[in-house]
């Protein structure tokens, strides 16, 4: 007997395909926009690949377009949540950086002063 595959064992998958609900706010051909579930400031909005990654790095380095694709929906919802050009934009890669969901993601944060270093 194979390993699931991650379409069916990631959480981020299975909410591009509609199994998991979520507060979706913009999509594209190759992105999902949504609500995190846990925001970290009035606006915080994940944005994932439709196709499955398991990092930013990997996301660059098997497919650049898509990385872009993640950072232009990031300013397309930033830009509706009227936070014109005021915002953040984070990639947690790996488990010691807080990376909980292997699926790469982008958090756009935004609609408080965000100070740094965070946390």
């Amino acid at each position: 007997m194979s390993d699931p595959s991650p379409s069916e064992t990631c959480l981020f998958c299975r909410l591009v395909a509609g199994d998991v609900p979520a507060e979706v706010v913009h999509t594209s051909d190759g992105s999902v926009a949504f609500r995190d579930i846990n925001p970290q400031a009035p606006t915080h909005v994940l944005v994932v690949p439709r196709e499955h990654h398991a990092n930013a790095v990997e996301l660059a380095t098997q497919a650049p377009e898509a990385l872009a694709d993640l950072v232009r929906v990031a300013d397309a919802v930033a830009e509706a949540e009227g936070l014109a050009g005021d915002y953040r934009l984070v990639f947690n890669t790996g488990a010691g950086a807080g990376q909980t969901v292997f699926h790469t993601h982008l958090h756009l944060l935004g609609g408080r002063p965000l100070t740094w270093p965070p946390g």
